[in-house]
This record gives structure tokens, sequence and C-alpha cells, in this order.
């Protein structure tokens, strides 16, 4: 069994993990896959990078809990999450989340709920460097709504 969770520097291929996440289990007949990558702009401000921290332990924790939760909710094989921290630029990727499952339509479910999820309850705290300085960034209004859909409140933005 692949590692569910992981959390690095180092850049990752999507070839590679969803062949992984894939790995001579003939049950699967869908894989869904969402990368997420540094954009240069952000809330009207140019962006030239961004720095992502976290709770080592802890960050780990709480995303094998949103992948048992996919687990309990969706019909799916596996899953795979992830997460770069450090300092990155635009057009780096940042996040990965993959998942295997019988059918098509598992898999994109639980491939958003977890992206949903790791947007607002995953404990990373993301500063970009734009030209009127460094500046954290908030969870938005918007990214509280989309959980809100699954069934889980938060009151992030």
């Amino acid at each position: 069994m692949t590692q569910r969770v992981s959390i690095q520097t180092a850049d990752f291929n999507l070839a590679d993990e969803i062949a992984a996440l894939r790995a001579d289990d003939k049950r699967v007949g869908a894989v869904c896959s969402f990368i997420g990558t540094v954009r240069d702009r952000n809330d009207g401000l140019n962006v030239s990078s961004m720095e992502l921290e976290h709770y080592p332990g802890m960050t780990e924790k709480s995303i094998e809990a949103m992948i048992d939760e996919a687990h309990k909710r969706f019909d799916i094989y596996g899953a795979r999450v992830i997460h770069r921290v450090g300092l990155l630029q635009p057009l780096d990727q940042i996040v990965l989340v993959a998942v295997s499952s019988a059918h098509r339509g598992e898999s994109f479910q639980a491939c958003e709920f977890l992206m949903d999820y790791l947007k607002t309850q995953a404990p990373f705290w993301k500063k970009e460097q734009t030209p009127d300085g460094a500046r954290w960034v908030d969870a938005r209004v918007s990214d509280d709504a989309a959980l809100a859909k699954w069934g889980i409140r938060a009151s992030n933005g």
C-alpha cells in the first residue's frame, strides 16, 4: 500500500503518483486527480513567490483524518495527498489529490471533497510576496461555502 500523505519540499511527478496509487489493483476503473499550482496574481496583486509553512506531525495527522472521512463517505479504494511546503514560485505545483475507485463518480466526488477539506481545515500557513511586501493568505468565505456543501461547517474566511 502506498503512503497516503506526504508533506515535502520536493516537486512530485503525477504519472509516478498515479501509477503507485493504482499499483496492481485490478478493481480500479477510475482515478481522479487535482493539481494546484502557484498563480502569479492573487486578489489583484502580482505574486512573485509563495512560502508555505506547516506544523509537522499535526498536518499529516489532519490530512490522514480527511482521507479516513473520504473513505467513509465514498466508495473509493485509495487516496493520495501530497502538499508542498517551503518557498515556491509561480507555476510550481503545490498540491496533489488523487483518488481511485471502481467508477468515476466516486473518484470525482472524493477528490473534490478532499480538496475542499484541505483548503479550509489543513494546518498550512501561506505567505505571498507582492510588490506591496509580504502578506499572509487567509482562507476565503468561498472555501468555507465549498466545505459546507459536504455538511461541514467552518469559519475561516
